[in-house]
């Protein structure tokens, strides 16, 4: 049987149902059954299930605080699990799924049942356009449900695999899917759609940015102040607390490093020979003593400039300490999860909506169920959390400055949010670089589809589009002027070149990070020299390249006088 192919006694179960269901869609799916191609009904006993399967996914929330400390991910030896659970192999699955949610459910299983023995390709590109349509509707009517601990795991798993009816896995898919992990074990902000949901819906993750106007803030029924505010608040105290005891610790090394000098100056100044026949005189200062004298000046004059700073990064240290006390005492009623207006959600859902429909583009396939019709990827190749992780560490080891933002000329290293949709596109995107009211520490959002013809392509046009979006705020109204989007935005008009700048910018980033990474010159000369330069190499890449060919070194070689003159 060829993968698009449906089980016959799957597809005759489907037509039979559909054809015996009334012609009015009922208010629920609780009279419908689909049964064993045996023709009996089945469900796992709960003693079979392994101890990660008889919960939920995960009952608190997984939401990373923002750790300036940390340097780099945490390698993922192992991607997949060595037993698998069995939700996929519960002959009731697709009725848990579809149970409970009304006129949704039954419109995706009259239009599915359809479209599943339907043999004309015009009628069944018909159904296929109807049930995107009546797909969303049904996630619009289960993702509020995320926040409830009782959810069945057949919903959960719907929004988070898109997987519908377990029969259209081939037996190696069911394989893959069942030993992919179900926890978030990895402290990364790395979540699946039914994850996703759950944390806008208990207020642990603001909403991501529209074009709309952000919702006023409101009080609850006992009169406290908004309990979703005052998260946000505390997160944007964290970023500063941090940010300013990153500086305080930098100013401190800085003040040991010039006291140390200045200490070890006026020792080799202090030294004075005794006079040859003349004891007990000694000499007077040396010519090189005598230029110490200016360099002790120096020091001196970097260590005044340094105690004002320190002085200052104290007292934003004190400030944001001060600020933290007070939240703690505001939110100490504060309930772990705080419900989001209904309304809220339906934006965030809509939202997702529409970051779906950007990671398959205008031409690519828009269908949101997973068929082995569609899927053909690799259990590596596929966008499950810990791949996802490991290639975005592997994008880091060649860009360090991947996940980094510059504030006060402190690096500051922030992971952004990857939001994981169960889409066949191509294409990942960059939803926001960072949170409009919050720019120190706030992270950004990126979305990658699941099932892409390559997941480490797709990964590195979302981190483009995070680069370049941090870019262009940082240069502000000088975007076209300075830094990499101005010196990038001078290369395109000399080139003479229309079109989307930030889509040529993500096309060279990808052969920047794929081509010229492992030496294969394809860039234009002077393009290479401003990747080089605003997306560097780590160092020793750059030493691995120089070596290969004379247009490295020779890159290479500006670097060296660039710093030299401190103009880098």
């Amino acid at each position: 049987m060829s993968d698009t192919e449906l089980d016959p006694t799957i597809a005759a179960l489907l037509a039979e149902a559909a054809a015996s269901a009334p012609t009015k869609p009922s208010a629920d799916f609780d009279d419908f059954n689909v049964e064993d191609i045996t023709g009996t009904s089945f469900k796992m006993p709960a003693s079979d299930l392994l101890p990660s399967e008889r919960g939920n996914l995960d009952e608190k929330s997984s939401v990373p605080q923002v750790d300036l400390s940390l340097t780099h991910f945490t390698t993922i030896e192992k991607t997949f699990g060595d037993e698998p659970h069995h939700f996929f192999d519960d002959k009731t699955y697709y009725k848990t799924a579809l149970t409970g949610e009304g006129e949704a459910s039954q419109r995706v299983h009259q239009i599915l049942s359809k479209y599943l023995v339907c043999q004309d390709p015009k009628d069944r590109t018909v159904y296929r356009q109807q049930l995107v349509t009546a797909y969303w509707e049904l996630i619009r009517t289960i993702a509020p449900k995320m926040t409830n601990p009782n959810t069945p795991m057949p919903k959960k798993l719907l929004l988070r695999y898109g997987v519908v009816l377990p029969s259209l896995f081939t037996p190696e898919q069911k394989h893959i899917f069942s030993t992919a992990f179900l926890k978030n074990e990895t402290n990364e902000p790395v979540y699946y759609l039914d994850e996703w949901f759950k944390e806008i819906g208990t207020g642990h993750i603001s909403l991501s940015a529209t074009d709309e106007s952000r919702p006023k803030k409101t009080t609850n029924n006992n009169g406290s102040a908004d309990q979703q505010h005052l998260r946000q608040l505390k997160g944007k105290n964290d970023g500063k607390l941090q940010n300013a005891e990153n500086l305080l610790n930098a100013k401190e090394s800085e003040r040991n490093m010039l006291e140390i000098e200045l200490r070890n100056r006026i020792d080799a100044l202090c030294e004075h020979p005794i006079c040859m026949g003349m004891d007990p005189h000694r000499m007077p200062y040396s010519e090189g003593q005598k230029k110490m004298f200016a360099d002790i000046q120096d020091k001196l004059r970097a260590l005044q400039k340094n105690d004002r700073e320190l002085s200052n990064c104290l007292k934003e240290v004190e400030e944001a300490r001060s600020i933290e006390s007070s939240l703690a005492a505001k939110m100490t009623d504060v309930p772990e999860d705080i419900e989001v207006s209904h309304s809220e959600l339906m934006t965030e859902m809509n939202t997702v909506r529409q970051m779906a429909k950007m990671t398959v583009g205008r031409q690519g396939n828009q269908f949101p169920i997973f068929t082995r019709e569609f899927y053909h990827g690799t259990p590596q190749g596929t966008g499950f959390r810990e791949n996802v992780i490991n290639t975005m560490a592997w994008i880091e080891s060649l860009d360090p400055g991947a996940y980094v933002r510059v504030h006060r000329q402190n690096n500051n290293r922030i992971v952004p949010y990857v939001i994981l949709v169960p889409t066949y596109g191509d294409f990942g995107i960059c939803w926001e670089p960072f949170d409009r009211y919050n720019r120190i520490t706030s992270r950004g959002r990126i979305v990658i589809p699941m099932y892409p013809r390559d997941l480490k392509i797709a990964l590195l046009m979302a981190v483009a589009d995070l680069r370049w979006q941090v870019a262009k705020e940082k240069a502000s109204y000088y975007w076209m002027e300075e830094g990499l989007t101005g010196q990038y935005y001078q290369w395109i008009e000399d080139q003479k070149l229309k079109g989307d700048l930030k889509a040529y910018f993500i096309s060279d980033y990808v052969l920047w990070m794929t081509k010229e990474a492992n030496g294969t010159q394809v860039m234009d000369k002077k393009l290479r020299a401003i990747f080089w330069r605003f997306i560097p190499f780590p160092p020793d890449k750059k030493e691995e390249l120089k070596k290969r060919s004379m247009v490295y070194a020779e890159l290479y070689q500006r670097d060296l006088n660039r710093a030299m003159s401190d103009g880098y």
